[in-house]
């Protein structure tokens, strides 16, 4: 698989400084880029290796064009242009090829054009897959769950009965999607499980990264808008509802019955608390712990950085010390205020 310049810059929206028909067959950083290649720079402490990069041709700003050495494909944000230029270049596969003659599929599922299922694969009754979807290896579909056009699953993901999933979605491994949520009511020291009643609803473009939990709802509906990104290892719990476009990094937790706005920024080990909501636009940095909701969209941090373990121990001594801190200011306050009048 290979392009020629023009063609690229055509597909990506750039222009080309140099030769229009050098051939791209794969792309690589400044630094590990060789002949035959295209790189990108999109931040400028790399830009000296523009100087050195033996690629065929850089994807760059037009201030930085003039740096370099090389073909150009100039654009307003090489970012964009590196990540429109990778997915020309993909050759990631298809998580299966064909129906596989050892997938079990029950008479009861409608099973649309050119839908490819991996091996071992189970799809129960019921369910409707759409035109175009492909499904990995040891996967589970339970019954009346529905799977939007173009939809890719991967190996041994389980999606449980009625949840919904749309169209040109993307669920890496091992991903459960609508699992009971953790529901129990206490009987005098006994849990008792309350049945989770809802489903999950998933809208179109949205990815899930690999070993990813995504719980049912109790009696409503988990949601899941369209244009949601969500890394690995995340766990969303029932009846949580994520607007359109908010990115979740690995690791991060969400709480029961919170509502997150649209456009949101949640970084990785984040832990949000249940039954609050976040404002649209909301950015949270890396470990922030959020409690309360947030009505107002900002930058909101909690996570301690890292030190030296000695200077962590006298801090956290002091820590333990600032009640009773607090308690010798206020007397000072109301002394001064006493004093005063």
């Amino acid at each position: 698989m290979s392009y020629i310049l023009a063609d690229i810059a055509k597909r990506i929206g750039a222009v080309v400084q140099g030769d229009e028909q050098c051939e791209i067959s794969g792309i690589a950083t400044l630094a590990d880029a060789t002949a035959g290649q295209i790189a990108f720079l999109a931040n400028s402490k790399y830009s000296e290796q523009l100087a050195s990069t033996k690629a065929s041709a850089v994807i760059v700003t037009k201030a930085e064009a003039t740096q370099c050495q090389c073909n150009a494909l100039v654009m307003d944000n090489p970012y964009m242009g590196y990540a429109l230029v990778a997915q020309l270049l993909d050759t990631t596969p298809k998580p299966a090829s064909q129906i596989h003659p050892s997938a079990i599929i029950d008479e009861g599922a409608i099973i649309g054009e050119d839908v490819t299922i991996g091996a071992n694969a189970v799809i129960e009754t019921g369910v409707s897959i759409a035109d175009g979807v492909s499904i990995g290896a040891g996967s589970f579909i339970g019954i009346a769950a529905q799977i939007g056009l173009n939809t890719t699953i991967w190996a041994n993901v389980s999606i449980y009965h009625g949840v919904e999933i749309g169209e040109n979605c993307l669920v890496q491994a091992n991903t459960v999607i609508g699992s009971d949520g953790f529901g129990y009511a206490n009987n005098k020291g006994n849990w008792v499980k309350i049945p989770q009643l809802g489903t999950v609803i998933i809208g179109d473009n949205v990815e899930i990264g690999a070993s990813t939990t995504i719980d049912r709802g109790a009696l409503g509906n988990t949601i899941i808008h369209n244009g949601v990104i969500l890394d690995n290892q995340i766990q969303i719990a029932h009846n949580v509802v994520i607007g359109e476009n908010t990115a979740m990094a690995a690791c991060s937790v969400i709480a029961g019955s919170t509502e997150i706005g649209k456009n949101c920024v949640i970084a990785g080990l984040v832990g949000i608390n249940g039954h609050i909501k976040i404002a649209d636009g909301s950015v949270f940095t890396g470990m922030t712990m959020v409690t309360k909701s947030i009505e107002e969209a900002g930058v909101y941090s909690s996570g301690m950085p890292c030190q030296p373990n000695k200077t962590w121990h006298k801090n956290n001594a002091r820590i333990r010390k600032l009640e009773a801190l607090t308690k010798r200011v206020s007397a000072v306050e109301k002394e001064l205020v006493a004093f005063k009048s």
